[in-house]
């Protein structure tokens, strides 16, 4: 199967030609192809953040071969592969990123190692997979090469940790899946949780350093400019946001940092 679209998501940043060189690859091979950034300002080495990102954007992408690198372990053992999903492909390290997207797309149905030489650039670095390995076989899999052309069957893919949820009658406990570029704080936990919970109204979150009065909204304008809503974000997550301003700053909270939901306001 050929498809029209690629996406590509990394941590490369836009300060350097690595994104560039990515997507030369790709037109240079595949020229008819067209390109979705989905993002290139992951956190360097955050592969949960990444993982994230891609999985809550290809639902709403055309069908394609979705390339992902947060790669902090290119040039090991790790392996590279081609994901099989029920609605498209995923090409990238096997380090857990790009599970969640495969479950967003219908689900793992094979995956196969990244290994046949002549579907990847003669010289290979070993710095540099995106360019090297990953954009030449996310290519070639746009033009109709089927996944079992690039290696053997991969018989179990490396996951993540589950992100730590915790409900408890007027409690709430949740990992901090990502902070996106608005500041807001984006949980592991679920409006279920929530409801587990029995929280509803005015309620604290609170991290290590400081505990805020919270209320439980629809959207950013459900409270006043400076104050802070609990709300569920578009992808169905929890998310802490302040209205006009960094939730993240206010709380002090980062990616896989614990965050704590009870029925107390509490002054900040």
């Amino acid at each position: 199967m050929a498809y029209d679209w690629i996406s590509v998501t990394t941590d490369y940043g836009l300060r350097d030609g690595f994104v560039a060189a990515c997507h030369g690859v790709i037109a240079r091979l595949a020229p008819a192809v067209r390109v979705i950034d989905v993002t290139h300002e992951v956190p360097p080495q955050d592969i949960r953040h990444g993982a994230m990102a891609l999985a809550q954007t290809v639902p709403y992408l055309p069908e394609a071969v979705h390339v992902a690198v947060v790669d902090p372990g290119v040039g090991t053992e790790r392996l590279g592969v081609v994901v099989v999903a029920e609605r498209g492909l995923l090409v990238g390290p096997d380090n857990g990123l790009l599970l969640p997207a495969a479950q967003a797309l219908g689900g793992v149905r094979a995956a196969y190692e990244l290994t046949e030489p002549s579907l990847r650039l003669p010289v290979t670095s070993a710095t540099f997979h995106g360019r090297d390995v990953f954009a030449p076989a996310a290519a070639h899999l746009a033009l109709g090469v089927p996944p079992s052309d690039f290696g053997d069957p991969v018989a179990e893919l490396v996951s993540m940790p589950e992100p730590f949820v915790a409900a408890f009658p007027g409690k709430l406990v949740s990992e901090v899946l990502t902070v996106d570029h608005f500041g807001n704080v984006q949980l592991a936990a679920t409006p279920a949780d929530l409801e587990l919970s029995g929280l509803s109204g005015a309620v604290s979150v609170h991290s290590e350093r400081v505990a805020v009065s919270t209320v439980i909204g629809r959207t950013f304008a459900d409270v006043p400019a400076g104050a802070s809503v609990l709300y569920t974000d578009s992808a169905g997550r929890l998310a802490v946001a302040v209205n006009g301003g960094s939730a993240a700053a206010v709380l002090g909270l980062g990616p896989a940092q614990e965050c704590t939901i009870t029925s107390s306001p509490a002054e900040t």
